[in-house]
């Protein structure tokens, strides 16, 4: 084979210009025989990773160059894989039938095609440095070997336990695995730690710290300097002294870090003045210090349902950082000056001092905001603090124009509050509150973000900017494809005006969750990167992170540049190494993308623990749910309420015999049709964790199509419901049927502060 591809590969770069089919192909290198056989697999992978094209099946040239790119693998549940180089932070992405023998976590060097897309498409060809790596799962026994099903799914396979030692079936237990000398695709783990039994709720969170490998408890070195830097509150420096201003704070009810205020006040020509009052957290820890060394390993503090894992101490982050109500803290401020239309017409920084004069809870703003009594839970309410909510409230409307103008992206997305027991159970789920009082420090927050990093870059100081890039075409294409399924015709999404008006006009529609779902689906990810190239999302030039130094590494980085940039004298005052910054930002991304899953993953099992206890209880709740995807077999469908997606099987549709329209992509019953975009109860029927795959079962009668239901159809969905609840068998389904009760007055736990600050 090596030496056909040399061959195939001298051919095509003897003549980089020539298209040749397989036959000439044949005829020119004189292959015969299997090596004949072997040529359209060889070409197929020769494209694959990039030195060829096919220009249409069966024509070949050369590819447009190769590269190679060695870094670590990190899979996706998909099968899919994603290469990154630790020190550029650049990406290649990898089928899951080009990862070959390789698993997550394996140091390889991949080729892929240079210059036919932004993100590349690649081939893994050597594995470098296998992982050797701890991974979470649980034990089970066939006959007398041990196995272990792993926690994450990137693992396809179970792993081997030659020694289970005192692990029975049914434990979670810590592995590190290897590959076997014997067989070298099977994977062998040695036991390190038995966690307790799987079906034990409480020991969730210790499961999916282990499995992430999350730092629980600080050094004792990092302790002690951080007990010792807190004294530096009394050593201020030279600061802008705002203790007589009247500056508020708006968290949830139970957050105890408050790492930004803000106050709006009125200049000499009438201009409103926006002041965003950041944590100075660069004052209390010193580049290079134990603090920073460690707060640079966690990178991102973490919000488990139930735990946080900060990134600074809590002597520092609950304490001399928290800007609470009534003490002198100091504070990094961003003064933004509008004039009546909203237009910025002057920016200023500086090393301030503050003395927050309210406290107030989301819920407690809102009511504000609303003219309605409130009682603040975090202390007696100031006069002053009605008048500038609401003044800020008209400024942040106003920018929020601007943005729509400039074709921002507003995306509805429906996050939930879950609730637990004390014995880590799943009691509640409730839709999160993301009203004007959440937007509105949003918006405070994305300004004081853009000014920094406008000021930084246009100086030509480089940072780690927060980079959101353009979607990718076929990403696009297959969006309009989706959504004209939905019986949506979008005009030209490539361009960022039109997909922004999508957003708007769908903004009130039945299916707006699915459809910004949708949207977001074909974005690409946010990220840190130490280039400047815009914000996509936010439609903006310049965009960096610097509003949560608290919980944010690349923050603080922002704010020591931003000190040095304001009062250096040399010419290289904000500058840090560009190589340095780039591992920065790839590090970042990686610890926040890691931070995110470890958060998704333990959301996702107290859901399916709470849906298999509904089937053991033999009590499963009604869940409205929309229709995403229909298939000759069944049809998928988005749970809304659960913020999770499942099957319901072609058998549970109907006792009629179902039919399948590939061409309109509907299933067909007597009377009902089934497709995508339509509205329809369901109740969980399996729950299969290991797969991480949902069944559910079709309410008989419930299903309205949002486009053609008119009142005749609501009324025969009400009264079809109401049969088919009459009809049911207790012995069957356990009744007690019933949607889950919504509390909108829930607060917002402190885990809960997904904010774009």
């Amino acid at each position: 084979m090596n030496i056909e591809e040399q061959a195939i590969r001298y051919l095509f770069q003897s003549e980089p210009e020539t298209v040749f089919c397989v036959p000439a192909i044949i005829k020119t290198l004189g292959l015969r025989g299997k090596a004949a056989k072997r040529l359209p697999a060889l070409l197929r992978e020769m494209v694959r990773s990039g030195e060829l094209v096919e220009k249409r099946r069966g024509y070949y040239r050369a590819g447009s160059g190769v590269g190679t790119l060695t870094g670590v693998l990190r899979l996706m549940r998909s099968g899919a894989g994603v290469v990154t180089d630790e020190e550029t932070g650049k990406q290649v992405f990898v089928e899951n039938y080009d990862i070959g023998r390789a698993i997550h976590g394996d140091r390889v060097t991949v080729t892929y095609r240079k210059g036919d897309r932004s993100d590349p498409v690649g081939v893994i060809k050597t594995i470098e440095e296998s992982a050797v790596r701890d991974v979470v799962g649980t034990v089970h026994f066939v006959g007398d070997q041990a196995y272990v099903s792993p926690l994450n799914p990137v693992y396809t396979r179970d792993f081997i336990l030659p020694e289970p030692k005192n692990a029975v079936s049914g434990d979670r237990v810590v592995v590190r695995i290897e590959r076997s000398e014997r067989r070298e695709n099977q994977l062998v783990a040695t036991l390190l730690e038995v966690i307790g039994p799987e079906d034990k709720p409480s020991l969730d969170t210790l499961s999916v710290i282990r499995q992430y490998e999350l730092p629980e408890r600080f050094p004792a070195d990092v302790i002690a300097e951080s007990e010792q830097i807190a004294k530096r509150l009394t050593q201020p420096g030279e600061r802008e002294d705002l203790r007589d201003r009247f500056i508020l704070t708006i968290d949830p009810a139970t957050a105890r870090d408050f790492d930004d205020a803000i106050s709006l006040e009125t200049d000499a020509a009438g201009n409103r003045v926006l002041g965003v009052h950041i944590a100075d957290v660069s004052h209390f820890v010193p580049q290079g210090s134990l603090l920073d060394r460690e707060a640079y390993r966690r990178n991102c503090s973490v919000y488990l349902i139930d735990k946080v894992i900060p990134m600074l101490p809590e002597q520092l982050s609950n304490s001399v950082c928290s800007l609470m109500p009534g003490e002198d803290r100091l504070t990094f401020s961003v003064f933004i000056t509008y004039d009546k239309y909203a237009k910025v017409i002057a920016t200023r920084f500086a090393k301030t001092i503050i003395r927050s004069g309210q406290r107030l809870a989301y819920e407690d703003a809102m009511a504000l905001l609303e003219d309605r009594m409130v009682t603040p839970q975090c202390g007696p309410l100031d006069p002053r603090t009605a008048p500038t909510l609401k003044a800020i409230l008209d400024l942040t409307r106003q920018l929020k124009k601007h943005r729509e103008h400039n074709a921002a992206l507003e995306m509805a997305s429906q996050e939930v509050d879950i609730t637990l027991d004390a014995e880590g159970r799943m009691t509640g789920i409730y839709a999160a509150s993301n009203d004007e009082s959440h937007q509105l420090i949003e918006c405070c927050m994305v300004a004081a973000n853009e000014a920094v990093a406008r000021e930084l870059l246009t100086h030509q100081v480089a940072i780690i900017s927060r980079l959101h890039e353009a979607p990718d075409e076929e990403k696009i294409a297959k969006l309009e494809l989706e959504l004209r399924k939905l019986g949506i015709r979008p005009r030209n999404l490539r361009e960022p005006k039109e997909l922004a008006a999508l957003l708007r006009n769908t903004a009130d529609h039945p299916l707006k969750y699915h459809i910004h779902t949708l949207v977001l689906r074909s974005m690409r990810r946010a990220l840190y990167a130490a280039k400047q190239f815009g914000h996509f999302g936010l439609a903006l030039t310049y965009y960096a992170h610097f509003t949560s130094p608290i919980r944010r590494y690349p923050d603080l980085v922002l704010h020591r540049q931003l000190a040095d940039y304001l009062t250096a004298t040399t010419a290289q005052r904000g500058r840090m190494g560009q190589e340095w910054l780039e591992r920065a930002a790839a590090y970042a991304t990686e610890r926040e993308q890691i931070a995110d899953e470890a958060e998704r993953t333990l959301t996702e099992i107290k859901k399916y623990r709470f849906l298999q206890q509904q089937l053991d209880e033999h009590k499963p709740l009604e869940y409205d749910a929309v229709v995403v995807t229909v298939k000759n077999y069944g049809f998928f469908v988005d749970v809304l309420d659960l913020q999770l997606s499942g099957m319901v099987h072609i058998a549970g549709i109907s006792k009629q015999f179902v039919t399948f329209n590939p061409t309109t992509e509907t299933l067909c019953a007597g009377k009902l049709q089934i497709k995508a975009g339509m509205q329809l109860k369901v109740f969980v029927t399996k729950v299969d964790f290991p797969a991480r795959r949902l069944d559910f079962a079709y309410v008989q009668g419930s299903a309205k199509d949002v486009w053609n239901g008119g009142r005749h159809a609501e009324e025969t969905r009400k009264a079809a419901i109401a049969k088919t609840r009459g009809a049911r068998s207790n012995k069957r389904h356990g009744g007690g049927f019933g949607k889950m009760p919504r509390n909108p007055s829930k607060p917002r736990s402190a885990n809960a502060r997904k904010r774009t600050k």
